[in-house]
Formats: structure tokens, sequence, C-alpha cells
């Protein structure tokens, strides 16, 4: 039986190459609109952030987000982000 390839991302923080169940990805849609994507497949431009509060924390620090998805971020997504790796 053939192996199934497990597909890679990187995080926008750490740089760190992690399995994409791993990460949460992060997106804005084409109408402007920035959502958590937990299923990773809604269309847009994404961003990939480590599960982890302490990374969450220094991106909003950063407001890395707001440049790799070229929009503002509002602090209540962040708090959503926090609320979905706590699962």
């Amino acid at each position: 039986m053939k192996k199934r390839k497990i597909p890679l991302r990187t995080c926008v923080i750490t740089k760190e190459v992690l399995p994409k169940g791993e990460l949460l990805r992060i997106v804005r849609t084409p109408t402007g609109e920035v959502v958590v994507d937990e299923t990773g497949k809604i269309n847009g431009r994404g961003a990939y952030i480590k599960k982890d509060i302490t990374i969450i924390e220094k991106a909003r620090k950063s407001k890395i987000l707001d440049k790799r998805l070229e929009c503002n971020v509002s602090d209540d997504l962040y708090e959503e982000i926090k609320l979905v790796c706590e699962k």
C-alpha cells in the first residue's frame, strides 16, 4: 500500500515547517473579511500560525498577520484564534 504524503506548511512567526494539522490557517477572503479557517479549504489568501498562545501573542505584537494578509486584523480575531487553539 502506498504511503500518503503529509502536507507541510510554514508558521509565519517561528518559521518552523510543521504538518498542516498542527497549524491554524487565517484567511483573508476575496471580499476582504479575515476569518479563522479550521477546515483549511476557505478560498482566499492564507497565513499559518502554530497553535500556541505565546506564538499568537507574538503575532499580535509584531502585526505579522497584517503584513502577510495585506489588511488590518482586529483584536477580536486574535481572541477568536486563542479560543480555537484552546480546543
